[in-house]
């Protein structure tokens, strides 16, 4: 029986190396992007009711996309929309573009709560902040479609994803953890493997699910005081001490991580409203490298050009 299903493509080191220098801004920088771009893809996942795994396998996708295309090629939120679109289209649950539309434009309103800083005040709601006209839906709607085709062609039509949480659920029922109800763990691990998709040290892209999944019932077991087999029981699921003691780690860490950046001092708590960062925060942060008079070429041109060089590369690799 092939074990093919329950795996994942895995990010090579020059994916992960060159990932660093695709037009990339600082590193402290990049993680808040995808730290935020991830978490907009939640909060639109729940708006939309979408089943959580429909919005994991966004999370993925997008992370996937972003280790071949330059982070800075297109608007995060917009890049966010469209692999959330794209799953949910191939999927069970699929959302009209105009409920997408409408979602992310409350999301990114001055009216949305997303990401504040911890101690502010809830903003007034003011629906005309997020009223979406007839020619801003179509323009919305014009670059979901076109990014849809641009990371479809980069990731070679190959949007499958493993995800961990049915592994984990499976794990949980071998196992028997005293004086802790299994519910109560169960709810515990879900939150660590909803974590690790947000993380930016891309767990979900440099691990199987078959490790993330133990990573999570050893978190959630600690956390929880629960008393586990005194053997190296992650062995049974074919999980390394040292993989899973960096796996436990890079889980346990984000939280003190986020808490940095939403600080003072930390890229998203200087954004005193909160809210998503964008391409245009993101140049003014790194001080207007580009010389004012550098004219910008039309995103749309830049896209059809690299979609080209990708179909390119799949027809020469299918010669």
């Amino acid at each position: 029986m092939t074990m093919a299903h329950m795996k994942n493509p895995l990010a090579t080191p020059d994916q992960i190396f060159h990932r660093s220098s695709l037009d990339s801004p600082p590193t402290e920088l990049r993680d808040a992007i995808f730290f935020s771009a991830q978490c907009l893809t939640q909060a639109a996942g729940i708006l939309l009711q979408l089943p959580q795994s429909v919005t994991a396998q966004a999370n993925v996708l997008l992370a996937r996309f972003w280790l071949i295309e330059p982070i800075m090629s297109h608007e995060f939120s917009d890049v966010s929309a469209a692999t959330l679109y794209t799953v949910a289209k191939i999927g069970p649950c699929p959302c009209t573009p105009r409920d997408l539309s409408n979602v992310y434009a409350y999301l990114l309103s001055s009216s949305s709560t997303f990401l504040s800083p911890p101690g502010n005040n809830p903003p007034k709601n003011i629906p005309d902040d997020y009223y979406q006209s007839e020619t801003s839906y179509q323009a919305f709607h014009s670059r979901i479609l076109s990014l849809e085709h641009l990371i479809l062609c980069s990731l070679s039509f190959d949007t499958t994803v493993s995800l961990p949480h049915p592994l984990a659920i499976t794990y949980l029922q071998s196992m028997d953890f005293l004086y802790v109800p299994k519910e109560k763990i169960t709810r515990r691990v879900v939150e660590y493997l909803n974590t690790a998709l947000l993380s930016p040290q891309l767990l979900c892209l440099t691990t199987q699910p078959n490790g993330l999944a133990v990573a999570a019932i050893y978190n959630a077991a600690k956390d929880l005081g629960a008393k586990m087999p005194e053997c190296e029981w992650w062995e049974v699921f074919d999980v390394d001490r040292e993989d899973l003691g960096f796996l436990v780690v890079g889980m346990r860490s984000l939280e003190g991580w986020v808490g940095g950046m939403m600080g003072e001092e930390g890229v998203l708590g200087k954004k005193k409203r909160g809210g998503m960062i964008t391409r245009k925060e993101v140049r003014d942060i790194l001080g207007g490298d580009r010389p004012p008079q550098e004219e910008e070429e039309d995103p749309e041109v830049v896209m059809a050009r690299r979609m080209d060089e990708k179909m390119r590369e799949i027809e020469a690799d299918a010669a």
